[in-house]
């Protein structure tokens, strides 16, 4: 028997609570119930009212709470149009209501799929470096975790190596090591005392090391999108550091 939002939240208050990516999931599990073969208007979801249909749930929300989890309910349609997971039906019937799944949304069967794709398709652009900004955060959304730490730490290496003016043959751990060696790497800030200057020259050896060369040379598995966001955030921070000592390298070099 198919569902409805009430037969899956009993609750209002419950409801009323989520936020609109929170009810997101359960409006696309609906959808999916109640596909006409391939498409659905939400207005014939039932959602916040009692079933349709023989069999249907004849329960429903208070009338008294029908108009605020209306709004709720609105929302959640929106914040999945927002995101792509339902389009409208191309031709006459886009123009009546209709809605398709898109093919993400086809993919996400189920909740620990859906929650990763909340999870990458939520996540600020904007805290990303540019240089890695839409190759990486799209590789997020698509949840290539793998691919998305591969280009931003790969994206780390070249940032250093230009900035140094190194040949492309200089690669991974020994070059990131030579560019901020403490004593006399061109990457380096003498006016930091010797423990800093080392701790950053290990600090740059360590993720590229860690992350970069292990997605280069073999299979390495990330579980979770947020274990790949907090990586591929560690690149965009070396890649300001490296701004910011090229910026100084090249004011030095001027002077």
């Amino acid at each position: 028997m198919p569902e409805t939002l009430y037969s899956i939240i009993p609750d209002p208050d419950v409801v009323l609570r989520l936020a609109p990516a929170d009810l997101a999931p359960y409006l696309l599990r609906l959808a999916r119930q109640y596909l006409q073969p391939d498409k659905f208007t939400p207005g014939t979801v039932p959602t916040s009212g009692p079933g349709i249909g023989m069999g249907a749930p004849q329960q429903g929300y208070p009338p008294n709470r029908l108009a605020e989890i209306d709004i709720a309910v609105n929302e959640g349609w929106q914040w999945l149009r927002l995101h792509f997971l339902i389009v409208p039906e191309p031709g006459i019937n886009g123009e009546y209501g209709w809605y398709r799944l898109t093919r993400q949304a086809q993919q996400l069967v189920d909740d620990t799929k859906f929650a990763d794709f909340r999870r990458a398709a939520t996540f600020p652009k904007e805290l990303l470096h540019p240089s890695i900004a839409d190759q990486v955060w799209l590789d997020l959304a698509r949840g290539e975790l793998e691919d998305a730490v591969f280009h931003a730490f790969r994206a780390v290496e070249i940032a250093v190596r230009e900035a140094c003016g190194y040949p492309t043959t200089a690669v991974g751990v020994a070059m990131v090591g030579d560019a901020f060696n403490p004593d006399k790497g061109p990457l380096t800030d003498p006016k930091q005392d010797a423990a800093e200057r080392l701790a950053l020259s290990a600090l740059f050896a360590g993720a590229i090391g860690s992350y970069k060369n292990p997605h280069s040379h073999r299979t390495a598995t990330i579980q979770e999108t947020s274990e790949a966001q907090e990586i591929v955030m560690l690149a965009s921070h070396l890649l300001r550091i490296v701004d910011d000592r090229y910026a100084r390298f090249v004011a030095k070099k001027g002077a």
